[in-house]
């Protein structure tokens, strides 16, 4: 997809991973190492494909603990013989603290160099890789290429990601350079400040349908998703109805 990045998709298409998880491969032209983010599902003939693809691997990175991106990983790893960095110990091979990922934390492999961002919303533990090399920013599922991200309660917060939706349109409004953003589903964004701002914009626009429903009168959840979500595929609504829980918990303080 870019100099710096190969994509190998996921065959899990459905209505929450879209057409499928993407699992990105990183490398710098010329090197002999590669850095995989998001292995993906446990799915063998997905693995196998990214082992081809990727080479020698010298660490494998997760954007946030859903099995969609995470499942695969201690397979993955075991197969390359590398480590996994994640911010969840949980999700760590092995799962001391060097192999976590912090605000600040640099990850160099054969001249490539990946910056963390943390992005913490669509789940407590997502982070963000900036390639600025090549201008991509890496954004797991805090932004999608395709339609906007779940914020499901307990797992997600609202508050969070909000902040996380505000840092990363102003990284993308800087002097950084940002040129495209690599999701963790759906295809390449090209426009990156212009999504951001839909994306803030959507937030607040639920968030005012949300309060405008409890002031109606609707004060359950289900109320509220099928008074806000009217426009939503019923197939959604479950999904729909844990993001209002995250809005209400926002919403209570």
């Amino acid at each position: 997809m870019t100099d710096l990045a190969t994509l190998v998709r996921a065959d899990n298409p459905g209505l929450m991973t879209l057409d499928g998880t993407n699992t990105w491969i990183l490398r710098a032209p010329g090197a002999d190492e590669s850095v995989v983010v998001d292995p993906g599902p446990m799915l063998e003939d997905h693995l196998r494909a990214v082992l081809d693809q990727a080479g020698k691997v010298a660490v494998v990175l997760l954007t946030h603990k859903h099995p969609d991106h995470s499942e695969g990983a201690a397979w993955f790893a075991n197969q390359a013989g590398c480590g996994v960095r994640a911010v969840d110990p949980a999700y760590r091979l092995p799962t001391d603290r060097a192999h976590g990922l912090n605000e600040g934390d640099v990850i160099t492999v054969g001249g490539l160099r990946i910056e963390v961002l943390p992005t913490p919303g669509h789940t407590m533990d997502s982070v963000c890789f900036w390639l600025p090399q090549d201008g991509s920013l890496l954004t797991g599922d805090t932004v999608l290429g395709r339609g906007t991200s779940v914020v499901a309660h307990p797992d997600g917060a609202l508050g969070p990601y909000l902040d996380s939706l505000d840092r990363l349109l102003a990284f993308a409004n800087s002097a950084a350079g940002v040129e495209r953003l690599l999701p963790g589903h759906g295809p390449v964004i090209d426009d990156p400040t212009d999504v951001l701002t839909y994306y803030v914009n959507h937030r607040q626009e639920r968030l005012d349908q949300v309060r405008a429903a409890l002031t109606a009168g609707h004060t359950t959840p289900e109320a509220i998703v099928a008074h806000v979500y009217a426009d939503v595929p019923p197939t959604l609504w479950p999904a729909a109805e844990r993001s209002v829980r995250a809005q209400l918990d926002y919403l209570r303080g």
